[in-house]
């Protein structure tokens, strides 16, 4: 079972609601109850099939339900998923969209820099009760909610210390195609562009007192 690519993923799913956000395909569906939320929620398990909990997150609220997909046991995109998240949209008639009322799908990290990311990452694990998520060679890149409440944290690598610059800032993940309006409204609010040499992997805000935040996409990540 091998892994799709970020660009792959996110063509086989665009056109029938689904967007990449931090690993996942992701979608909503609009209710008015949580009566109706509960109702959708078991048409998106049935249509998922007999491994739904391998490769379905569901969120119920009253207004909307909100689904991810994702191979739980490996942390990646699969055929599996691309057919699940098809199977979802063909129960609800096509109905599966990003949403917009109030807002899109989207997911928070927080991001800290650090000179040793080994030392540090194990204390951050603990305080929020997370457990570690390794790389390729074995290191704690990032630390992860196990019961998917609450947001990832991630750390980049410093070279050196840099002085009164922030060291802890958010990244807010976005569909690709709503990136340039969330960074036009933040622009807009007060707020000023640091840089888009990254975009359209992220683009680099901050505010009026020079806090930062990075609007990010999964784009311009891989060929």
């Amino acid at each position: 079972m091998s892994a799709w690519t970020r660009n792959s993923a996110s063509a086989a799913v665009e056109d029938i609601g689904w967007r990449l956000i931090l690993g996942y395909l992701c979608t909503s569906v609009e209710v008015s109850s949580l009566a109706e939320a509960q109702a959708a929620a078991a048409t998106a398990i049935t249509a998922a099939g007999a491994d739904a909990e391998e490769h379905l997150r569901i969120d119920l609220r009253p207004g909307r339900v909100e689904l991810a997909v994702q191979t739980a046991s490996t942390g990646w995109l699969t055929d599996r998923d691309i057919e699940v998240c098809t199977a979802i949209t063909e129960a609800f008639d096509g109905k599966t969209v990003p949403g917009s009322n109030p807002r899109s799908v989207q997911m928070l990290e927080i991001a800290i820099d650090a000179i040793d990311i080994q030392l540090i990452a194990p204390f951050w694990a603990a305080v929020f009760a997370y457990v570690e998520e390794r790389n390729d060679a074995g290191d704690i890149s990032a630390v992860v909610d196990p019961l998917g409440q609450g947001p990832a944290v991630w750390f980049q690598q410093m070279d050196a210390p840099r002085p009164q610059r922030n060291r802890i800032h958010f990244d807010i993940v976005v569909p690709h195609h709503e990136a340039d309006a969330r960074v036009a409204a933040a622009v807009a609010a007060g707020g000023r562009l640091v840089s888009d040499r990254a975009a359209r992997s992220f683009w680099v805000l901050a505010d009026a007192e020079g806090n930062e935040v990075c609007v990010c996409t999964w784009q311009d990540r891989e060929s």
